[in-house]
């Protein structure tokens, strides 16, 4: 559900999707001051005898660890919370993440309803089902798919993100506009630069017809994939366009670098990597840029990169096998490179990776 406003929506929607005797709001520090407030009584004004248990955890991908998992199904044991209990998930991609997987694995599964407030969780992290704690290999390495029972998005609490996590998620945007067709890639292009100008003002319209519009294309974009493809077994991974190299920038900068930033980044580099090796259209890293730069976003490696540490940073990840380096590439703006036949990933050969990788942190 998408649509200014849609937070007063809470407690009618849990009663309609995952009625419980308890819900538990699971929400970050500081998205807490702003919102928690209003989740907690969007549910006690709709339910009557609601029992509502709130806690918070420090914000910040450092937080998604094992260690604040087991505090997280410990307090929930400690408050009395039965298979008869939903959790409620209020804020980003962390607490998404962090609260779905708490709930996946709380006596062996209990309902969670994501209520992403960062412009990322809206567009990617709340919608597929996917949870779960980073280790010190890699993120996302411990986890479990675990469909939401509903997503609420209500733009108006983009109202009080910074204005680095807005352009983070706008990376995102534009990801999705990049593997869906040309105009969507455009018209995310276009409401990107909007946001990045309106940023020094702190005066853009959150809850705008166009701003909704725009939310809704990229969320279903992405369920429609994910649909397809629940698993990820085949045409998900085009998701991850960007995210192999991001994953590896993240890590190596002990995650200083927001993910959005890092996906920017690696949607460049990546689409440097598939035209040096005849797989991506010439000129479709130069366009995305062009879009993710006019968004304030970063567009290419920063100078003190390491190739070889990026590279074996790589190797952890999901998509890689038997240390073969796999990338989810475009074959074009608004055509993922692939097919169900071959794969929707491609491993690219060291050598070229290493080249492509020093080329980028020099580029003007």
């Amino acid at each position: 559900m998408v649509g200014g406003g849609m937070l007063a929506s809470l407690g009618a929607v849990c009663t309609r999707v995952a009625p419980a005797h308890r819900y538990a709001i699971i929400s970050d520090d500081v998205v807490a001051q702003h919102w928690l407030p209003a989740a907690s009584d969007a549910v006690t004004g709709a339910i009557r005898g609601a029992r509502v248990s709130t806690t918070t955890f420090p914000a910040g991908e450092s937080s998604k660890t094992r260690e604040r998992w087991l505090q997280l199904t410990d307090w929930l044991s400690s408050e009395g919370a039965g298979r008869d209990t939903t959790v409620i998930a209020l804020g980003g991609g962390v607490v998404g993440d962090l609260a779905g997987f708490v709930a996946a694995t709380y006596m062996r599964g209990i309902p969670v309803i994501q209520v992403p407030t960062s412009l990322l969780a809206m567009v990617d992290a709340s919608i597929g089902g996917k949870t779960g704690v980073d280790t010190p290999r890699g993120k996302n390495l411990v986890g479990a798919f675990h469909q939401p029972a509903a997503v609420i998005i209500d733009p108006a609490t983009l109202a009080t993100l910074p204005a680095a996590h807005a352009r983070a998620g706008v990376a995102e945007v534009i990801k999705h506009g990049a593997i869906t067709s040309a105009s969507d890639f455009q018209a995310a292009a276009s409401w990107g630069a909007n946001v990045h100008r309106a940023a020094p003002h702190n005066d853009f319209d959150w809850s705008s017809a166009d701003t909704v519009d725009v939310i809704a294309r990229s969320v279903k974009t992405k369920a429609d994939v994910v649909n397809a493809d629940p698993h990820e077994k085949g045409r998900r991974q085009v998701l991850n366009a960007g995210h192999t190299v991001a994953h590896a920038l993240e890590r190596e900068s002990d995650y200083s670098l927001l993910h959005g930033e890092a996906v920017a980044i690696g949607l460049v580099v990546e689409a440097e990597l598939g035209e040096a090796a005849g797989i991506t259209a010439p000129g479709t890293a130069s366009a995305l840029r062009e879009a993710l730069g006019g968004a304030g976003l970063p567009a290419q490696l920063p100078p003190d990169a390491n190739p070889d540490r990026l590279i074996d940073t790589m190797r952890a990840d999901k998509k890689s096998r038997a240390g073969s380096l796999a990338f989810a590439l475009l074959a074009s703006i608004g055509t993922p490179a692939g097919n169900d036949q071959k794969g929707w990933s491609m491993n690219l050969d060291e050598g070229l990776i290493r080249d492509v990788l020093r080329s980028s942190s020099r580029h003007p």
